[in-house]
């Protein structure tokens, strides 16, 4: 089992819902962690709240960054660099959704879909490549189950996450020789703030963010020679598989 302790983690778009899930968990297992957002104010809020949460202060920062451009992306990985000294996992959280149909979608639409999600996904094994080969790190990407199934009004959607999931098993390939694991997660329905949802009670049933940071530290654990390289999740009971 490997000790994660010591290790940095860089993390887009980790200032809520599953990205901010995944930073606490990895903060209570003793990892440093660098948080992304648009927001330098947004970070630095999500920073000082999971420090308090996880009595880690000093183990974490904020940095704004826009994934949707490479040398944000690249001057942030440097930061990580200058702050920890090193960097062993970057997990491309950053995402966003448009739902509609094609007659609808705007070309803005589309076109802010596949820069966040997708591009935003190469841009930060791009930028942090050296740096994980140099650690023989590790690279996570958060995908979706909308990366294998398709729905109507999802079609700027799940170009974008049909394509982080088909990006992160290219990538794999290509790293895997540098002892570099990849890795990409897809969930189903997760109880967060994304596409304007409110969070309440009644979505119980939805994964929630700190199972998706469970697995996360439970698939960096891992013996180094085996390698989870795509990873379904989804809800347990969802409320149509109930009698």
């Amino acid at each position: 089992m490997q000790d994660l302790k010591g290790k940095v983690t860089l993390i887009t778009g980790g200032t809520k819902g599953i990205g901010y899930g995944i930073a606490e968990a990895l903060l209570n297992q003793g990892l440093k962690v660098v948080i992304t957002s648009r927001s330098q104010t947004a970070a630095d809020k999500a920073a000082k709240e999971l420090a308090a949460k996880t009595n880690c202060v000093g183990s974490i920062i904020g940095i704004q960054a826009d994934v949707r451009e490479f040398q944000s992306q690249a001057k942030a990985v440097e930061q990580a660099l200058n702050t920890f000294g090193q960097l062993d996992v970057v997990i491309a959280n950053a995402g966003l959704g448009h739902f509609s149909s094609i007659e609808d979608l705007t070309i803005e639409q589309w076109n802010d879909t596949i820069d966040t999600n997708l591009t935003g996904a190469f841009n930060s094994i791009k930028a942090s490549v050296e740096a994980l080969k140099a650690s023989k790190g590790y690279y996570i990407t958060i995908s979706s189950l909308a990366g294998a199934n398709f729905f109507a009004s999802g079609s700027a959607y799940n170009a974008s996450k049909f394509g982080v999931t088909g990006f992160t098993q290219a990538v794999m390939l290509d790293l895997r020789k540098y002892g570099v694991k990849v890795s990409t997660i897809m969930p189903g329905s997760v109880s967060t703030h994304f596409n304007g949802n409110e969070p309440s009670e009644d979505e119980a049933w939805k994964i929630q963010s700190e199972d998706l940071g469970e697995l996360v530290v439970d698939v960096l654990r891992m013996n180094p020679r085996t390698l989870p390289s795509k990873i379904e999740v989804r809800p347990t009971t969802p409320p149509s598989a109930k009698k």
